[in-house]
């Protein structure tokens, strides 16, 4: 079969890397080219703990105040309000605990073994060498706040996740850089990060091109079918012949699902990143920094802090202050690093309003298939994801239950 994948982030790289695998001949397109867009700025994070929502029980009732709060972790561009709404309200109906564990079982399902699926993707290839296993930490305040996050660490021991919990000096003994303001620190194990995202998805899309992937450079545009069935994608103005198509843009994935019969309520979830270049210390180990919802990882030569949630849409400019919020959060908890330069980024994470991603085939149309929608959770389940999506095309059987989803939600 010859199958077009759309979007060069993780999902679609590793798609196109698994058909590949799979005798498939590949057409791998990108507006940008590989690595460009989310797979670029993330937290870099391989993190298989990661089951539980940004909707939790409380959210609704918590939102408000964060909105006015300059120390909190929520923005939100007022102007883009009213286009929001519409996906709000659908987002805030799974602010409950009975949606959180439905969700949670879902995505228990894709997000586990990260480390071992990045690592089986990127063996012998020149990618390999940025995967670093290591612990994923959570730093709390105290001993209170951590309990207050009970539904979310009891939801990860139900589906496999052990952990050690440090307090007191116990805290500054695994990471001497973590200063008083951190007096709860939680170490899951098993986990992993990437040294260089963007280099990491490159080496990645450079090995994909040499077992045979064609790469394009170009924007598709839509997908021609006859019978029912895909017999082509429009690549900047051209048609490429194809029997199977799979659509892994991310949150620019909307217009190309409505034109396969899907209305996906989609949104950005802005996010954000500072770059401290030439630090003169690491963390050590990947930490997320439970007040200001934001993850320190250690990169090479340099330490990202990652994360914020803003809304705002795929048009306008980065806000200010994000990054101000970044940069103070990460001088409380770790005091004593210094730096030299700092860069900046924001980008899209692909936000669908019941929080699970799009992975499977489009209902009605064969040979179309979805590999979107992963908001938090791209590069953790971005190589499952393409092995899952690969099989599928292929039409193998799958041991995953992929209900949760299914396209069809939203057919």
């Amino acid at each position: 079969m010859k199958t077009v994948v759309i979007g060069a982030g993780i999902v679609g790289v590793s798609t196109a890397l698994y058909l590949r695998r799979a005798g498939h001949d590949v057409v791998l397109v990108d507006r940008l080219g590989p690595g460009e867009g989310t797979s670029y700025g993330n937290a870099g994070v391989l993190a298989s703990c990661s089951v539980v929502p940004v909707t939790g029980p409380g959210l609704l009732r918590k939102a408000p105040k964060m909105l006015f709060d300059r120390n909190e972790p929520l923005f939100v561009k007022w102007g883009y309000l009213p286009k929001l709404a519409p996906w709000l309200r659908q987002y805030l109906s799974h602010a409950n605990e009975a949606d959180t564990r439905r969700i949670a079982a879902g995505l228990a399902g894709l997000v586990p073994g990260s480390l071992e699926e990045h690592q089986r993707l990127a063996e012998g290839s020149p990618a390999a060498r940025h995967i670093v296993p290591s612990d994923y930490c959570f730093g709390y305040a105290d001993e209170a706040r951590f309990a207050a996050d009970g539904l979310a660490w009891s939801l990860r021991r139900a589906h496999g996740f052990s952990w050690r919990v440090m307090t007191g000096a116990a805290v500054q003994d695994y990471d001497p850089e973590l200063s008083d303001a951190v007096g709860c620190l939680v170490a899951v194990p098993g986990h992993g990060h990437i040294t260089d995202p963007g280099g990491y998805l490159k080496a990645l899309a450079a090995t994909a091109a040499g077992e045979g992937v064609s790469l394009i450079k170009g924007d598709a545009e839509a997908v021609a079918r006859e019978g029912g069935a895909v017999s082509g994608v429009r690549i900047s103005g051209e048609t490429v012949p194809a029997d199977a198509v799979v659509v892994a843009t991310g949150v620019w994935s909307g217009p190309l699902a409505k034109d396969l019969g899907l209305r996906v309520p989609l949104e950005s979830e802005r996010g954000y990143h500072l770059e401290l270049l030439e630090p003169s210390a690491m963390p050590r180990a990947p930490v997320m920094i439970a007040a200001g919802k934001f993850v320190a990882t250690p990169m090479e030569g340099r330490v990202r802090l990652a994360g914020i949630v803003e809304f705002g849409g795929l048009k306008a400019p980065p806000s200010e202050a994000p990054f101000q919020l970044l940069e103070r959060a990460f001088r409380a908890a770790m005091p004593g690093v210094s730096w030299g330069e700092m860069r900046r980024w924001m980008g899209h994470r692909p936000a669908p309003s019941d929080s699970l991603p799009l992975v499977g085939p489009v209902p009605g149309v064969k040979g179309a298939f979805l590999g979107f929608g992963h908001h938090h959770i791209g590069l953790t389940a971005g190589p499952k994801t393409g092995r899952l999506l690969s099989m599928m095309v292929s039409g193998a059987r799958l041991n995953v239950d992929m209900a949760p989803f299914a396209p069809a939600r939203f057919a």
